[in-house]
């Protein structure tokens, strides 16, 4: 080794080479903890059955044609093909992952898992997986049915199902995250040429916006019906204990955000559709 060589200095090497190790150490660390965050994150999904509220997205897919004016078999035998890629549960999965990471706080993860971990929270949870899943004409007109009766009685059961789809939506903007997803869709499938609007965006939203004196009742009466078919089988206690703690504030916060994942998700893959329904061959049959 030569003299020079030897004299190099050998504290400044070392403090590079440790802090070096220290980066290195710290990345392998934040790694781990976001595993353990997203962990953390899976479970509540699955606790809460937000999971299945977020596979359940997929089933709107069928009512793009609808918003587009057009009938679906207009796009031909790959429409089904498409939808399931663009509504693909992983993709969507890892979407509403990626947003509570950075948005979910440990004490709102915490207040949502305690109750839902619960016995009468795991009973919620597997009704409203099923609506999720299954929703059709049939339960919505016999939800209806169970709102009637519930109006002629004067049972309290009404008013408990007025007040928990009143925490559910503190904010009251179901309808017009709806209407913005809409807004995205058609604004997207302008863009790529799918169709054809006949009037500016600005005039786009002053419809929607007079639509909802309108759509407003029909939609509450909707949401009422669906409680009502959803936990027929809960007695009246049940059902107050869950409005009690849904109206919690903590409890309120979780929902506005999983309320603003599942829209955005929403929204974000119409617009996706949107995007690619130019690919598809018009006039073949389904």
């Amino acid at each position: 080794m030569s003299h020079h060589l030897a004299r190099l200095p050998v504290r400044p090497f070392f403090m590079r080479v440790l802090a070096l190790c220290c980066c290195v150490v710290l990345l392998l660390y934040s790694g781990v903890v976001r595993a353990a965050e997203r962990d953390r994150i899976e479970a509540f999904l699955q606790v809460t059955g937000f999971d299945v509220a977020l596979d359940s997205i997929a089933l709107s897919a069928g009512s793009a044609p609808d918003m587009l004016g057009v009938d679906e078999n207009a796009f031909g035998a790959d429409w089904e093909r498409l939808a399931a890629e663009v509504f693909d549960t992983g993709v969507m999965h890892d979407m509403a992952l990626q947003i509570l990471e950075q948005t979910l706080s440990d004490a709102a993860l915490a207040h949502a898992v305690e109750f839902y971990a619960g016995d009468l929270g795991q009973r919620l949870v597997v009704v409203e997986n099923q609506t999720h899943m299954n929703e059709d004409e049939d339960s919505a007109r016999a939800g209806e049915m169970l709102v009637a009766d519930m109006v002629a009685s004067g049972s309290p059961r009404l008013e408990l199902f007025k007040r928990m789809n009143a925490a559910i939506d503190a904010s009251g903007g179901s309808l017009r995250a709806m209407q913005e997803i809409q807004f995205r869709f058609l604004m997207a499938a302008a863009a790529a040429g799918v169709v054809e609007l006949r009037m500016d965006p600005e005039d786009l939203r002053l419809m929607f916006k007079a639509q909802e004196p309108e759509l407003l009742p029909v939609l509450r009466q909707s949401a009422l019906a669906g409680a009502a078919y959803t936990y027929r089988s809960f007695s009246d206690s049940d059902i107050a204990a869950y409005v009690e703690a849904l109206e919690e504030p903590e409890m309120v916060l979780v929902y506005e955000l999983l309320n603003a994942v599942q829209y955005e998700i929403m929204a974000n893959r119409f617009e996706v559709l949107a995007g690619r329904m130019s690919e598809l061959h018009p006039g073949q049959d389904i």
